[in-house]
């Protein structure tokens, strides 16, 4: 019988019989392999003349036979293929040395020999093709049940300060648990950043023993694909796509040709999508593998080709060519029979499912037409369709015409209308604002949401707010920097930012959502690591990012101001939060550290073509400007969808003065692309914390209904606000009331017989905080303003409080007015209720607003 002699085997053999190994190449390590009883044993040695750093051996078992206790290393085994990885103290090898005494020994279930050997990637017994020069950096997988980590290789001469490592996972798979580093997952694709501790790598050394580990939800999951700092894990050169095949044209008209062809192998990343050329310019971009081609010339040839491109663009070769001669008209002239029977199947809150019977036709029906007005949304060849990019709670008129190969096109379809479904699918919107200072004065933190019941019962968080660059006119992140103390300051908040509060300042146990302190070090920590905690234990929530607001909405009409502007503008938002590539700052931040945070983008632009702020840049533009630039946002968002499967919301904060919004608002258009219109239902009155508003008379701040003793010759009121949209045709299930979770407050008030109420009065009331006269929060009023007699105006729908003559009276949302208010919503068919903000209240609120809208 004639017995194979692996490389091991040969090496141990030589050795047994006295004889010299082959020659090798000098600076590769060897491994002999011993066996006595059932533990097996390496020696690893280093021939060479230089040390050797951050080795790993890997070999095969007979099938069944497993490796364990491992002393010296720590071992991984995936079927028949285990490997170990030597402890700390022998993962470098000097020259001249082996690993004697401490080499790495294992316990077999079975009394037998490897059957192959490779360490660093060679044989073991030096035999054969050195392995390729390492690169610089490498990060070795491993997986063992649903326990996973990377270990981080540094194979320069220098120190490597800082790696990330981005992987991709199977569809459905997550990972969480992270240690020694954190993780962020957007879809398939998981971020990996180092602890502190293991940011720095010295030279020739690894991440053991504190390699970053984590938990997948499937066993022995592996990464589809994996980078760290943007080369392959592995170290090897990237690999684009493969190409793709079979391509085929199934139908063809006299003008356009319809293209399929078979998915191409992915190279070193995942394939986002494939271009189609018509010659050598590009006719189309998709992310399936099939494709219309359109616009061409009857009784013309054409020749095709299709490549493959990965996520970071990087392009397949062209796949064989296809040459299609496009139908002539004059070959027929009879129309398809009109499509029967046009129904929807299904519907979400962005998409309409539809169905309808089959045309006939003397040559044949090429593909249907399915339009939304007179607009064609999609063409297909079959009997169903799916259109999407369509915008919640909205009628759409669907119609279908079949086109036969010579372009003769059916009549219409009888119409169909279909109502698209709610963003909240089912019940009321509870969209709450968190300020990004709360964690200050007020010391309301993300974990409070919690602790007091908020979260559970919200269905969105606004995070108030991001800022616009005044340089270069895109969102602005990565600063701390303060607005003047001074409200009337033009330039208040030019530049300002708080990426302290955002993302980098840590906070203690008792300040965290999940009990778990910050140590300073993460890659994500204040309040954006905290919202991401409080997702992760209310799955329900949605996050909005905020833009804007009172003091930042300076630029915006600048922003708005031109097609290049708005698309760098949104583009830059978008990356930024979206997509989570937080600018560095003080050790947090990077690409991709923030993502999975945010579901949406709420703009707060105070106000388009009106006055807001003193030194707010405004254009008569405005009003065209702010759909133009909401309809940019709702492009880039959908476009986003398409590669991450998920839909992105948008919303808006928008006025209740009917001149506002005639300034700057075409409500009707805008609707097509906005899920909630959070219209203001408060602030109708107030002193001002500079007493610049209405020092001089009281008034209610949200009265529900107009007010029969309001002395002024406009009557600002929820029911009067919301009319203006329901009149412009915004669909009621769009649109959320606003309620104030704090009171504005003035002093010196007569009584004038009615309580203080539209009474005389001096300035504003001492406030929660010295830097704002005339408001406090719910709370913090109920508790602070000792002998204010809460009253209830029941033709209004107000809630006020008054000391008594002279003194303070104050105007707020309590959990009556909540009550009346939700009463009143349900019964117009609206979609909700917006509160502003959240620190004001304790949980008291809240209650009231879930309970008067169950």
């Amino acid at each position: 019988m004639r017995r194979l002699i692996t490389p091991l085997l040969l090496a141990v053999t030589l050795l047994v019989l006295g004889l010299a190994p082959p020659a090798m190449a000098a600076d590769r390590l060897t491994a002999v392999f011993s066996l006595t009883g059932t533990t097996g044993k390496f020696v690893v040695s280093n021939p060479g003349t230089t040390a050797v750093s951050g080795w790993s051996l890997v070999f095969d078992l007979p099938a069944g036979v497993t490796a364990s206790s491992p002393q010296n290393a720590t071992i991984t085994q995936n079927g028949t293929r285990v490997k170990l990885t030597p402890a700390f103290y022998i993962a470098t090898l000097q020259a001249g040395r082996n690993t004697e005494p401490y080499s790495p020994t294992v316990n077999l279930s079975a009394a037998v020999q490897p059957t192959s050997c490779t360490v660093n990637g060679a044989n073991c017994d030096g035999t054969g093709e050195p392995p390729p020069p390492a690169a610089p950096v490498v990060a070795e997988y491993e997986v063992a049940g649903t326990s996973a980590k990377f270990i981080i290789k540094n194979n320069a001469t220098t120190a490597l300060n800082g790696w990330t490592v981005v992987f991709d996972l199977p569809a459905g798979v997550t990972a969480s648990n992270a240690q020694n580093g954190s993780l962020t997952q957007s879809g398939r694709t998981v971020t990996l950043t180092p602890a502190h501790y293991n940011t720095t790598i010295n030279a020739g050394r690894t991440t053991e023993p504190y390699s970053p580990s984590f938990t997948v939800s499937s066993s022995g999951a592996e990464p589809t694909s994996c980078r760290v700092n943007d080369v392959n894990c592995d170290g090897s050169a990237d690999a684009p796509p493969g190409v793709p095949g079979n391509l085929r044209s199934p139908v063809k008209t006299t003008k356009t040709v319809s293209l399929a062809w078979d998915a191409a192998t992915p190279g070193s990343l995942p394939i986002t999508g494939y271009e189609v050329y018509n010659g050598t310019a590009k006719a189309a971009e998709v992310t399936g593998t099939s494709a219309t081609v359109t616009g061409l010339t009857p009784n013309t040839s054409y020749t095709f080709t299709v490549k493959a491109k990965d996520r970071k663009g990087t392009l397949s070769g062209a796949s064989a060519p296809v040459t299609v001669k496009t139908n002539n008209p004059s070959d027929d002239t009879q129309a398809p029979t009109t499509p029967g029977n046009l129904r929807s199947t299904a519907k979400t809150s962005s998409t309409v499912t539809l169905a309808w019977n089959a045309s006939t036709d003397n040559t044949g029906v090429a593909n249907y037409d399915v339009y939304v007005g007179s607009a064609v949304a999609t063409t297909v060849t079959g009997t169903t369709a799916t259109v999407s990019g369509l915008s919640p709670s909205t009628e759409y008129a669907f119609t279908v015409k079949a086109r036969d190969g010579y372009d003769n096109l059916s009549p219409a379809s009888a119409e169909v209308k279909v109502t698209t479904a709610d963003i909240v699918e089912t019940g009321y919107a509870r969209v709450g604002y968190f300020v990004q200072w709360g964690i200050y004065g007020r010391q309301f933190f993300v974990k409070n949401l919690d602790t007091n019941g908020s979260a559970a019962k919200l269905t969105h968080i606004n995070y108030a707010f991001g800022n616009v660059d005044p340089v270069n006119l895109t969102c602005l992140q990565g600063v701390t920097k303060g607005t003047t103390s001074n409200p009337q300051d033009p330039n208040q908040g030019d530049g300002a930012g708080d990426a302290e509060a955002d993302y980098g300042r840590p906070f203690s146990a008792a300040q965290s959502v999940d009990g778990v302190a910050d140590t300073g070090w993460e890659k994500l920590r204040g309040n954006f690591n905290q919202l991401k905690k409080l997702k992760a234990k209310h799955p329900h929530l949605k996050v909005l990012i905020s833009l804007g607001g009172w003091t930042y909405s300076k630029y915006f009409s600048d922003v708005a101001a031109t097609d290049a502007a708005r698309k760098k503008f949104v583009s830059s938002c978008i990356d930024i939060y979206i997509k989570g590539n937080l600018p560095v700052y003080n050790g947090a931040g990077g690409p991709g550290t923030g993502a999975g945070i945010f579901d949406g983008i709420d703009l707060d632009w105070e106000w388009p073509g009106a006055e807001g702020h003193p030194g707010n840049h405004v254009s008569p533009a405005d009003k065209v400007n702010n759909t133009l630039l909401i309809e940019e946002f709702r492009r880039q968002l959908d476009a986003l969808t398409v590669t991450t499967g998920k839909r992105y919301q948008l919303t808006a904060f928008t006025p209740a003065d009917p001149a506002k919004i005639e300034a700057g608002w075409e409500l009707a258009k805008v609707a097509k692309s906005m899920d909630i219109f959070n219209v203001q239902g408060y602030d109708f009155h107030g002193a001002g914390s500079d007493n610049s508003w209405e020092p001089n008379r009281t008034g209610h701040q949200g009265n529900l209904y107009a007010d029969t003793d309001d002395p002024y010759n406009f009557h600002f009121s929820v029911e009067n606000a919301v009319n203006e949209y329901l009149k412009a045709g915004v669909p009621p299930r769009k649109i959320t009331i606003g309620l104030a979770y704090y009171g504005r407050g003035w002093q010196q008030v007569t009584d004038g017989g009615k309580y203080g109420e539209w009474q005389a009065a001096v300035g504003a009331a001492p406030g929660q905080f010295q830097e704002e006269a005339g408001t406090r929060g719910y709370s913090n009023l109920l508790a602070s303003v000792p002998g204010c007699t809460i009253r209830h105006d029941e033709q209004a729908v107000a809630t006020y409080c008054y000391t008594g003559n002279n003194g303070q009276w104050w105007t707020f949302d309590d959990a009556w007015a909540i009550g009346k208010k939700t009463a009143w919503l349900k019964q117009k068919g609206l979609l909700g209720a917006m509160i502003w903000e959240m620190s004001g209240d304790t949980g008291v609120l809240t209650t009231a607003l879930d309970n008067g809208l169950k």
